[in-house]
C-alpha cells in the first residue's frame, strides 16, 4: 500500500477527536489536566532542568496514555455488553488499575524532581 498523505492527515485527524473525546467525556481527565498545568507551572517557576523535564513529560504522557487506553477498554467494553459480565468487568478493573499505576508512577516522580527544589527554597 502506498503512502498517502491525505490518508495519514485523516488518521492524525481521527486521533486528535480521540483525544477531544476522552477529555470531553471522562471526568479523571479533568483532574489530569489539572495535574498537568500544575506541574508544568511548578517546572517553571522552579526552573527545573531539562532532565528534570524530560522526566516529567514523560510521566505526563504515562498517564494520559493510560487514562486514553482504559476509555477505550471502557468504551469496547460497553459496546460489547451493558449488562454485568465477569469478564468485561475484568478489563475495565484492569485498565483502571494501569491508569492508577501510572499515576502513582508520575506522583513519585513528580516528589522526585520537586522536593529537592521545594527544600531548597525553604532553605533561603
Amino acid at each position: 500500500m502506498a503512502f498517502n498523505l491525505r490518508e495519514r492527515a485523516l488518521g492524525f485527524r481521527h486521533a486528535v477527536s480521540g483525544i477531544l473525546l476522552v477529555i470531553r467525556t471522562q471526568h479523571n481527565t479533568w483532574i489530569h489536566l489539572v495535574a498537568t498545568l500544575a506541574v508544568v507551572i511548578a517546572g517553571k517557576l522552579l526552573n527545573v532542568s531539562r532532565g528534570e523535564w524530560l522526566a516529567l513529560v514523560i510521566a505526563i504522557g504515562l498517564v494520559w496514555t493510560a487514562e486514553t487506553l482504559n476509555t477505550a477498554i471502557e468504551f469496547l467494553a460497553d459496546a460489547v455488553s451493558l449488562e454485568r459480565r465477569d469478564l468485561l468487568g475484568h478489563a475495565k478493573d484492569a485498565g483502571a488499575g494501569a491508569v492508577l499505576l501510572a499515576a502513582i508512577t508520575a506522583a513519585i516522580i513528580g516528589l522526585i524532581v520537586f522536593v529537592p527544589h521545594l527544600l531548597a527554597l525553604a532553605e533561603r
